[in-house]
């Protein structure tokens, strides 16, 4: 058993890259019932692909909801299991069929 408590063990399972990006509008929902939008811009991806539209609720600090606004710095983290990943240079198991 190990003296990390059961988070640090799962974190240390996955692997992540975390990217720089800028929240480049807020959208307004088109109905009440759904949540407002944040469009973030995230740096290093192709340009097509550079937009994701996220729900604009987080939590702060002390627990309260709050939302991003247009023009603020934003990190966005990609993670997976470790063995959802393969080393850079090994083939794809579907070329070796």
């Amino acid at each position: 058993m190990s003296d990390k408590p059961k988070d640090e063990e799962e974190d240390q399972d996955k692997v992540a890259v975390t990217l720089p990006g800028t929240v480049k509008k807020v959208i307004p929902p088109i109905h009440p019932s759904l949540p407002e939008k944040a469009e973030i811009s995230v740096e290093g991806a192709d340009e097509l692909y550079r937009e994701i539209r996220v729900e604009n609720t987080l939590s702060g600090e002390s627990g309260n909801e709050v939302s991003l606004k247009p023009g603020a710095d934003v990190e966005v983290t990609i993670e997976a299991d470790a063995d959802a990943t393969k080393p850079k240079n090994a083939p794809d198991e579907k070329r070796k069929k």
